[in-house]
């Protein structure tokens, strides 16, 4: 399937790096996180990636024009332009189109002008450029296709923000460091979407969370896959450390074996 990453937004709460660069290029470890969402649907054989960008966009469109030469020692030959690589190919055999969605654009409407790329009635992948997960594709696709709805939602549980104590008569019986909550489901991203959905989102002021999913929902056309998992969005700078360590322990769930 096609997949869809929107990658167009300010990234407000993140400013200590998206003051100079578009949230989904901040980096964990040397890779931006936008990179380690494409490799985990890579990993599952959907290589075929359309970049809704927005804020800063010329910095995605630079990153993968030039991908190939930022992954190889190169030669210039200033006396007449020559270029000469060295080293193998890049490993990943992604096909990535870049769309500019505009500054303003809201996150529907940034779905909504992606319409010209897919068949009328094209099922298609859908999440959110700073959201890392270990959720299993293949599954999340055959619950969609069983279904048979329009619109299938990773629903996850956030990590609690401190430690949790279970305490009996004041002895501690367990601790748990953040641990996933156990009540409440949110919206994760990582959606399955047929492209009828294209026409229940108006223009760029809308957003996605609001009148196409709601109005899916009243449909009965909005099903939820429970992703019991890791799930993490990177919103604060706290987020990223935390990615960032994970990744470099080797510790990072959403890492795919080599």
């Amino acid at each position: 399937m096609k997949v869809i990453i929107l990658a167009g937004g300010f990234g407000t709460r993140l400013s200590e790096y998206t003051e100079s660069v578009p949230k989904p290029m901040v980096k964990i470890s040397d890779k931006p996180i936008l990179w380690h969402i494409m490799n985990t649907y890579a990993s599952y054989g959907h290589n075929d990636f359309y970049i809704a960008c927005g804020y800063k966009a010329e910095y995605i469109k630079n990153y993968f024009l030039n991908y190939s030469s930022l992954q190889k020692d190169f030669t210039v030959d200033f006396s007449n332009g020559e270029i000469v690589t060295h080293g193998r190919n890049v490993s990943e055999d992604w096909k990535v189109t870049l769309v500019d969605t505009g500054l303003e654009t809201m996150t529907g409407g940034r779905v909504k002008r992606m319409k010209n790329y897919f068949d009328a009635d094209e099922d298609f992948l859908l999440t959110y450029g700073d959201g890392l997960s270990n959720i299993n594709i293949d599954e999340l696709i055959a619950f969609h296709k069983k279904h048979q709805k329009m619109v299938t939602v990773s629903a996850v549980r956030p990590s609690a923000r401190f430690g949790e104590l279970d305490i009996d008569n004041g002895r501690v019986l367990s601790f748990k460091e953040k641990p996933q909550l156990d009540q409440g489901w949110i919206n994760g991203g990582y959606f399955v979407v047929n492209a009828s959905f294209f026409d229940l989102i108006d223009g760029d002021s809308t957003m996605l969370e609001r009148e196409p999913l709601e109005t899916v929902a009243g449909m009965g056309e909005l099903m939820a896959y429970s992703h019991d998992g890791f799930w993490q969005c990177m919103d604060t700078k706290r987020d990223h450390e935390m990615l960032e360590d994970l990744w470099n322990t080797n510790k990072a769930p959403w890492k795919i074996d080599s």
